[in-house]
């Protein structure tokens, strides 16, 4: 699953800065568009304003944590908890993803624009929504009893 979304992430934010001027807005539903936006920060552009020789490092070096602990969760957890699996893999995937990113340009990609009226949703891309998706799968697993470890 983590791969599935590693390369799912790299493959539409490759297409979306070939295809998609920055900042360009493409309607696709009264609520949904695409756009090529750069982000700087984190999760809803949290810390994009810390300079980079600081936030690089403390990004980098907390994903490269969150993916070993994921990878230690994930070896503990019991064969049976397939959906707990699902689940971690998804925001494996998408950390992996972001990771990329922040390696190779110092900020993220993102393309998704949900929006309704003067309403909206911080542009996001594959990753943030896995991660998202993943970590609600494990936290519904979890309040079930179903992501038990060995």
């Amino acid at each position: 699953m983590a791969l599935a979304v590693l390369v799912a992430d790299q493959v539409t934010k490759a297409a979306v800065q070939r295809a998609i001027p920055e900042y360009t807005l493409i309607p696709l539903t009264p609520f949904l568009a695409f756009t090529f936006v750069w982000n700087t920060g984190a999760a809803f552009s949290l810390f994009a304003t810390v300079p980079d020789w600081v936030r690089l490092p403390a990004f980098v070096g907390v994903t490269l944590a969150a993916v070993w602990l994921l990878v230690a969760f994930l070896r503990r957890l019991r064969d049976d908890a397939r959906v707990a699996r699902v689940g971690v893999g998804l925001v494996l995937g998408g950390a992996m993803g972001n990771l990329f990113c922040r390696l190779r340009y110092g900020r993220v990609v993102d393309f998704v624009y949900l929006h309704w009226g003067e309403l909206y949703w911080p542009a996001f891309n594959v990753a943030d929504a896995a991660i998202t998706v993943g970590v609600a799968t494990v936290l519904i697993e979890s309040l079930r009893g179903r992501a038990e470890t060995a």
